[in-house]
């Protein structure tokens, strides 16, 4: 054998060494795997992609643990920009939990049919994406786990199995079903498409429902969940589960510039680029895309949120008052507020918000007011409001309360510019109860999502509250005549 032999066969033997390295590496580290399956696009330098492959990897592996539960986090919530790789990492980490274990069952949701069947068939074509000889800078999914085989017969795109599995993969929509087959793994794949969507509340609930009642149903005990989305609106499904699980979700949000207004990824998007994004797009869109932040959030009245109290001493309570307005229209609710006032501050013990038909809130109102001891109410008498108030008077004679004074009275201005005027006093002066959200969660979403700008569906809660301001503030004045004819009426 001469030199240049020798030669040839060391060298040869290097270029296994390192490629069985990285091979090595690749099976242990999922940031690693990506790196050399598609280092065109996971590049070193690229430090969000390495934050977020070892993120996904650690919550399979749940090392990530929640330390108010002592329990591994299951829900991995990823906010992202548009461009970042979101899906495309999503596909990879697919593969590579199968060739973690090939018990492994991965069911992934998109937004639509024709996304779903892409999904999997992307998911798919990397398993059966086949080596090239020779290349050794160039691996595929088989590069690391030459095991991985798609179960011959199995032809559905959106349904199959690898070769020693019974069920491996299924991808469906918002619109399909699950049937037949349980995850230890599930994606749900950015299920919002645009800004209508994102207020549309039909689109969300639907959204919901299917989470709830088929995806979540299908999961396996501890399974691991991923859910992709650009954070849109609070009530949009990555905001219902951080609400709704909190100890059992964990949140990567990376917005497109950081506090320093740099870009996350110099190459990807410069801060060049996303400024003159910024200095294009819609505010909300913007913030919504870029940003990670919710759009009805952002434009909400009352986005700073309101201060709460977790016990008082009713013997505090300078008065106990409530105010009341009504269901105008079918479509309306009906908000009745209690609270306790101490120095202009109003203490809310009870909120009933509730679409419920007069012969039940009429009862329910009086019934309320006598349980929390309200002396003074103020009901409007716009639209049958007057009736509504004698209703509850006489309600109130029936619980034998000879208390409450009860004034109804027209609100003569403009519902809106009231709500606008008074929000800095209602966010100063209303104190809510600790939990609040939980408590009352219809009258919750009505406060937060109320815009500032543009048109709004329902304005009773925020309208209610502005009135108990009002009435602290002594801009709605109790009619001192209706006190002096209702106490001779009592006999008081």
């Amino acid at each position: 054998m001469n030199c240049m032999s020798i030669l040839k066969d060391f060298q040869k033997d290097e270029v296994t060494q390192k490629r069985d390295a990285a091979i090595k590496i690749g099976k242990e580290s999922f940031w690693e795997y990506c790196n050399r399956i598609n280092p065109e696009f996971f590049k070193k330098h690229r430090l969000y992609q390495k934050i977020l492959c070892d993120t996904m990897q650690a919550i399979y592996e749940k090392k990530i643990i929640n330390p108010a539960t002592g329990k591994p986090y299951e829900i991995l919530v990823i906010n992202l920009p548009p461009g970042f790789g979101k899906s495309h990492t999503a596909v990879l980490f697919a593969t590579w939990a199968f060739g973690q274990s090939i018990k492994n069952q991965v069911i992934t949701v998109s937004y639509n049919q024709t996304l779903s069947t892409r999904f999997a068939k992307s998911v798919r074509d990397a398993i059966e994406d086949e080596e090239i000889k020779d290349e050794e800078n160039y691996f595929v999914v088989n590069s690391f786990f030459p095991s991985l085989k798609i179960k011959d017969g199995d032809g559905s795109a959106s349904l199959w199995s690898l070769e020693g599995a019974y069920m491996s993969y299924l991808a469906t929509s918002f619109d399909g079903s699950i049937t037949g087959m349980r995850g230890n793994i599930g994606i749900i794949d950015d299920p919002i498409k645009n800004a209508e969507e994102a207020v549309n509340e039909r689109v969300k609930e639907k959204h919901w429902d299917f989470y709830k009642n088929t995806f979540a149903s299908r999961m396996l005990e501890g399974a691991m969940q991923l859910i992709i989305q650009t954070r849109w609106a609070t009530d949009d499904l990555a905001g219902m589960l951080l609400n709704e699980f909190p100890d059992r979700c964990y949140e990567l949000r990376m917005p497109a510039l950081d506090e320093e207004g740099k870009s996350l990824c110099e190459d990807l998007y410069s801060t060049e680029n996303l400024l003159q994004k910024k200095a294009t797009l819609d505010e909300h869109i913007w913030l919504a895309n870029y940003g990670q932040e919710p759009i009805d959030l952002r434009g909400s009245l009352y986005g700073a949120g309101f201060k709460t109290y977790d016990v008082i001493d009713p013997d505090r309570f300078e008065r106990i008052i409530a105010y009341t307005d009504t269901a105008d229209m079918g479509a309306d609710n009906l908000c009745s507020i209690i609270a306790g006032v101490i120095d202009k501050y109003a203490y809310v013990l009870d909120i009933y918000y509730t679409d419920e038909p007069m012969e039940k809130t009429e009862p329910e109102v009086a019934r309320k007011h006598d349980t929390y001891g309200v002396r003074e109410s103020a009901i409007e008498s716009n639209n049958g409001g007057r009736g509504f108030a004698r209703n509850v008077e006489q309600k109130l004679k029936q619980l034998k309360n000879k208390k409450c004074q009860v004034t109804w009275f027209h609100q003569s201005k403009n519902k809106r510019t009231r709500i606008l005027v008074n929000s800095s006093n209602v966010t100063e002066q209303v104190i809510m109860p600790k939990g609040w959200d939980k408590k009352y969660p219809e009258y919750y979403k009505a406060m937060m999502r109320y815009q500032r700008k543009g048109k709004n569906d329902h304005d009773d809660a925020p309208d209610a509250t502005t009135g108990l301001v009002e009435v602290i503030n002594g801009d709605v004045k109790l009619k001192r005549k209706a006190r002096v004819i209702r106490r001779k009426l009592l006999g008081l």
